[in-house]
């Protein structure tokens, strides 16, 4: 609308004969710098930090602004600015008959000075400009300004007339958009780099818990935000998010209480210079130090922050800075050369206290003349000298300059043709630094990491510890050298700053309910269950024959279980297997020794060796159950306890057999012997042994027995047992042994009463009565036992009924020809039969 009104009245004062010049409304704006070329560029900056408004008393014209407190940074900018043309205007290749001038203007850290120090840039500082308006700007390209807020107002103010607009700090994010800035470039890279920097770093050493502090303007909120979402991607979560301006004390003690009380030990300050000034002063007032700080380039290597006490605060700060330059000469007119041509003013003789020009009306100026304390930190001076080359190399392809026979002084350069130029500079300044823009406007972003250290001489030092530069190929951006840092407080190791402590290996997080993903407990991993990494988020379930190990951070192979030799069960069942086939062997002798004996003969000594023999078979045939399970030993241990008891049953039926034909035989008339001979006897044992020994191989032809790793009764260990293969050609062969078994305790019985001076059938019966019922209690006890004692009760079963064969058997016998010999008679064995 004000231009709208402008063009309007510059209408309206062509048609009026009495208005025929173009005047400023008010008084003009002086700069504070200047000098006239053919050419002008001009320049802001916050040589002034503090304005002071007057009181508006609406009766009168409003005092102009008072400007105070000098920022020397600010100030070294301006000079940094002049020093660059001068040495242009010296250059004998660029420019080499045309002049820059300039016009430097102070805002005084204000963004409605930088209003007026615009319009004075593109208006001029004349009362009347002539009959007719040109419409032409005053200067060509504009340098400035230092913050992004300030060059926000300038870009906006400036880009309708296409002016470019170089900066050499202000790095928010939103000054890239072409389409709202189309004419603004800067020498400095966007905030996007440098935010997704700072999440990086804070990545790097392992803080997933920080505060985040910013100035309420474009350069901290734009800035912020983009370091907030980078942060979430790299997994650290920020505590509190405070911002304050610097013209608000209130909202600015707020935030010291926040960080008073927070447990972020680590702060990210996307900060101004002033507000950072103003933060570092509460803290220090309030004594909070030992915080790690994570600086921008704004304020971590500004020398205007560094005091005798600010180092309690910020010692062992860290932060992206821009990288230093030397600028040949640049020193010697910051120093000297700068006062003596500008202001006049020699340097002040200290005898004589006289001086050759007075320079009152750049008296707090004059203060700052043989100050050189930051001459060493002049970190954007370099993007101001080559600001300033940019807008001369572009001069110099507009004006078709050359060597031999100059510039073409004719040609009229416009604004926009600058623009359009300094899309296409690309050159190399004198100390090696190339220049070009990419297509926001910026350039390359590269930065030092600097840590804030005392040396060896107690000052504090902006130590380089890495840089970052965002042209190098993924993975070589970002470098640093942890073990060239100082933390805070002088220490040397890295400081921890997360909400909850990590969780280690075999743990889990589990979040808590309300807090960001950084607040988690660490729960244990179930078993059978690992996790190998820290703060895992999740636990991995271990290969099925893997277990997890007592810290749950690796999976071991589970424990093999199976009956050992080497083990306190195994070497008792090898005891009293071998005990048995010691006392069968010593009943087998004993026999032997007393063959033609009267009670040896009559116990048909034939099947008692035979019962001996297979009885000694079914002693080792327990052996085979025990050790690690193979497929020849689970064949083996099944089908060799099944033959050898059918054999022993045999045996024993036979020889119950045998006393119920005995006692038939003896009745008048009885013929009944014959048909049980010793032949007959040899092949019914036969017969009975054959027919299990069908079913055996029946069993293993169709679906034999193997080794199994049994995984599920137990979960944390493997139980290596045989599977039977056929249930039913298993139960087939106990069933078969059970029936021989019934049969013979039957016929026993029945014989149990038989008149005789031995009855053998009382102690068959007897010996069938322990064998039936151990394998009718072996039943449950081997379903219900688990892993090797499933093994340990079947040898317990075997070993049981071989001993109840043995003993109620034979230990009578044996009894009677140890000691009591006189009743080995056959004279005994007739007569006690006969008084029957």
């Amino acid at each position: 609308m004000g231009l709208l009104f402008l063009w309007h009245l510059l209408s309206f004062g062509e048609a009026n004969e009495e208005a025929r010049f173009c005047q400023i409304l008010g008084s003009p704006e002086i700069p504070l710098l200047s000098k006239e070329g053919d050419v002008m560029i001009g320049g802001a900056f916050s040589i002034h930090s503090k304005i002071t408004q007057p009181p508006l008393s609406f009766t009168e014209k409003p005092s102009r602004l008072t400007c105070s407190s000098v920022n020397l940074r600010e100030f070294r900018f301006a000079q940094t600015m002049i020093f660059a043309i001068q040495e242009i205007n010296k250059s004998k290749f660029l420019l080499p008959n045309v002049s820059i001038g300039y016009r430097i203007y102070d805002n005084c850290g204000s963004t409605l000075s930088s209003m007026r120090a615009v319009m004075a840039l593109m208006n001029g500082d004349e009362w009347a400009v002539g009959k007719s308006c040109s419409g032409q700007s005053a200067v060509h390209a504009i340098i400035g300004e230092s913050e992004s807020s300030s060059t926000i107002v300038l870009s906006q103010t400036t880009g309708p007339f296409k002016i470019p607009v170089i900066s050499h700090s202000a790095t928010c994010e939103c000054l890239s958009n072409r389409k709202e800035y189309p004419s603004f470039f800067r020498t400095i890279a966007s905030d996007r780099y440098q935010s997704r920097a700072l999440a990086q770093m804070v990545k790097h050493f392992g803080w997933t818990w920080v505060g985040a502090v910013n100035s309420d303007s474009d350069y901290g909120n734009n800035g912020m935000a983009i370091f907030l979402a980078a942060a979430q991607e790299e997994g650290v979560c920020v505590e509190y998010t405070e911002k304050f301006h610097r013209a608000e004390p209130e909202k600015l003690m707020k935030v010291v209480e926040v960080i008073r009380k927070s447990t972020a030990r680590v702060i990210v300050g996307f900060l101004a210079h002033v507000e950072m000034n103003n933060l570092l002063k509460k803290l220090t007032l309030h004594n909070i130090t030992g915080l790690q700080f994570i600086g921008v380039e704004a304020w971590i290597t500004a020398n205007s922050l560094v005091t005798p006490t600010s180092f309690r605060v910020l010692g062992g700060a860290l932060g992206f800075a821009v990288q230093k330059a030397n600028i040949s000469g640049l020193g010697d007119f910051l120093i000297k050369d700068f006062w003596d041509t500008h202001f006049k003013c020699k340097e002040t003789n200290r005898d004589t206290k006289a001086e050759t020009a007075p320079c009152k009306a750049n008296q707090d100026l004059m203060e700052l003349n043989e100050n050189d304390d930051d001459v060493a930190e002049l970190r954007y001076s370099n993007n101001i000298y080559r600001a300033i080359y940019a807008v001369a190399h572009s001069l110099h392809s507009i004006l078709k300059c050359s060597e031999t026979q100059g510039c073409d002084r004719t040609i009229k350069v416009t604004p926009l043709q600058v623009v359009e130029s300094l899309k296409q500079v690309n050159f190399t300044i004198n100390n090696g630094d190339q220049v070009w823009f990419d297509s926001t406007g910026a350039a390359v972003a590269k930065y030092e990491v600097v840590n804030w250290q005392r040396g060896s001489d107690d000052s504090v030092q902006f130590k380089p510890v890495g840089y970052y530069d965002a042209s190098l190929p993924p993975g070589q951006k970002f470098v640093l050298k942890t073990e060239a840092i100082m933390w805070p407080g002088g220490k040397t190791e890295l400081p921890v700053s997360m909400c909850s402590k990590r969780c280690r290996p075999g743990t889990y997080k589990v979040l808590q309910k309300g807090k960001p993903v950084c607040c988690y407990d660490c729960i244990p991993c179930a078993e059978g269950e690992i996790s190998n990494s820290t703060d895992s988020n999740d636990c991995k379930k271990c290969p099925e024959e893997y277990w997890s190990n007592q810290n749950r951070d690796a999976c071991v192979l589970k424990n093999v279980e199976f009956l050992y030799f080497t083990e306190v069960m195994g070497i008792i069942l090898v005891f009293f297997t071998l005990f048995g086939v010691f006392l069968t062997l010593i009943v087998a002798t004993l026999f032997l020794i007393n063959k033609d004996s009267p009670l040896v003969k009559a116990n048909n000594s034939e099947l008692s060796f035979l019962l001996l023999f297979s009885l000694t078979l079914c002693f080792l045939c327990s052996l085979t159950f025990i050790g690690r399970p193979t497929e020849w030993s689970c064949m083996l241990r099944h089908t060799a306890f099944g033959i050898t008891f059918v054999l022993c049953i045999s045996c024993v039926l036979g020889k119950t057999i045998v006393v119920l034909m005995a006692f038939r035989a003896t009745l008048p008339g009885s013929n009944m012997m014959k048909w049980f001979g010793p032949a007959q006897q040899r092949l019914s044992v036969l017969c009975f042994t054959l027919i299990q020994v069908l079913i055996c191989i029946l069993w293993l032809t169709i679906n034999p027995p193997f080794p199994f790793k049994n995984m599920n009764h137990y979960k944390e260990k493997i139980i290596l047992e045989c599977t039977l293969g056929s249930t039913v050609g298993y139960w087939a062969v106990l069933g078969y042994i059970g029936f021989l078994a019934v049969l013979c305790f039957v016929l026993a019985f029945l014989a149990r009463k038989l008149p005789d001076n031995f009855n053998e059938a009382k102690f068959i019966t007897f010996s069938m009565l322990i064998f039936c019922a151990v394998w009718i209690t072996f039943i449950p006890a081997y379903v219900s036992s688990p892993g090797k004692f499933t093994v340990a009760v079947e040898i317990f079963a075997i070993l049981a009924s071989s001993y109840g064969l043995l003993l109620c058997i034979f230990a009578p016998k044996c009894f009677i020809i140890v000691l009591k010999p006189e009743l080995n008679t056959k004279k005994h064995l007739m007569g006690k039969t006969g008084s029957d």
